[in-house]
């Protein structure tokens, strides 16, 4: 924990690393509500997301502006890869909205966003990292989904661009997968649950391809076959981190805990949507309980922020310390 006596140092309006996570967990909800017909909410979840977004570009750009060497160091951690994975899901959900435009901007600042920093965070990456570690996977796969649900509405070199990138995003999560240390399943502070959530979104891209009809005979079997493969994959480790918080409760409020949330949405969104484009009815009856725990979680952690907040939050008449909590 930073402490801070100066509430006009530059820093305190930085936006902390992985505060993208909020944007991802919130905008995946809006997309399972979307799917499963409850729009209102889904609606109410989109708005949020996009003014969290909003707020977000906005700090990134003043720290890129007024702290450069700031926003470097910033930029090689792998949670600064939650800005390319906030700006990809909230793409998608507005691709349901039919803001296609819109989508499609969001898909090019994404991709504008990714090597500059998958680049920074793949140089900066060393052994026995926490969960963070497999947003290299995250953002890479985010940019397929996107693409891949564009990809109907525009043409079939961005659904082969999607598969490329699916592909790479599979090679990624090995990598993360090496160095992710395995003691964070019993310890982490919650991002812990990208190592699932991870091979949600890889299973989602999968489905989104599947869905795109740009391939047919062996190379669908092929990508059906290996999309249910991640997505079993994915709710094995569901079941793994569950265990293990169950086992090992981590209570309190942390920001790291937006990345359980992700995580719980989209597996739920991946079977939602894999039920669909794989043919598998099943999927989708799991799917709907799996987005209602998720929201469930959502308010937990959302409540948890607000009570940070009121708790930490300085008061500028009474020259009160600030409290950052580091995450």
């Amino acid at each position: 924990m930073e402490v801070m006596n100066e509430p006009s140092d530059r820093r305190w309006a930085a936006p902390p690393p992985g505060a993208g996570a909020v944007v991802m967990a919130t905008g995946i909800i809006s997309v399972g509500f979307h799917l499963t017909g409850f729009d209102v909410l889904s609606t109410v979840a989109l708005v949020l997301a996009a003014a969290i977004w909003l707020l977000l570009a906005a700090g990134f750009a003043a720290l890129l502006v007024g702290d450069r060497r700031g926003w470097t160091s910033l930029a090689r951690t792998p949670p600064a890869l939650t800005a390319v994975a906030a700006t990809d899901v909230l793409g998608v959900r507005l691709d349901l909205l039919g803001w296609t435009g819109t989508a499609a901007a969001l898909l090019v600042l994404a991709a504008a966003a990714w090597p500059v920093l998958l680049t920074a965070v793949l140089r900066h990456l060393g052994r026995r990292m926490p969960g963070a570690a497999f947003l290299i996977c995250v953002a890479t796969q985010g940019l397929a989904v996107l693409a891949a649900v564009l990809a109907p509405q525009t043409s079939d070199w961005l659904a082969r661009a999607a598969l490329l990138l699916f592909l790479l995003g599979l090679v990624l999560y090995g990598d993360a997968l090496f160095r992710f240390d395995l003691r964070q399943v019993a310890a982490g502070a919650g991002d812990h649950w990208v190592a699932g959530g991870a091979m949600a979104i890889s299973a989602l891209a999968g489905s989104k391809l599947l869905a795109s009809g740009v391939w047919s005979g062996t190379a669908h079997s092929v990508l059906r076959t290996t999309t249910l493969v991640l997505l079993a994959l994915a709710l094995a480790w569901y079941l793994v981190l569950l265990c293990a918080e169950l086992l090992r409760p981590r209570t309190g409020y942390d920001l790291r805990r937006w990345s359980t949330v992700f995580p719980l949405g989209m597996t739920a969104v991946a079977c939602l949507s894999t039920a669909a484009a794989a043919q598998v009815p099943w999927l989708d009856t799991l799917g709907r309980p799996l987005l209602w725990v998720a929201a469930a979680v959502w308010l937990l952690t959302a409540w948890g922020a607000v009570r940070r907040v009121r708790r930490v939050r300085p008061s500028r008449r009474t020259g009160e310390p600030i409290a950052v909590r580091d995450g």
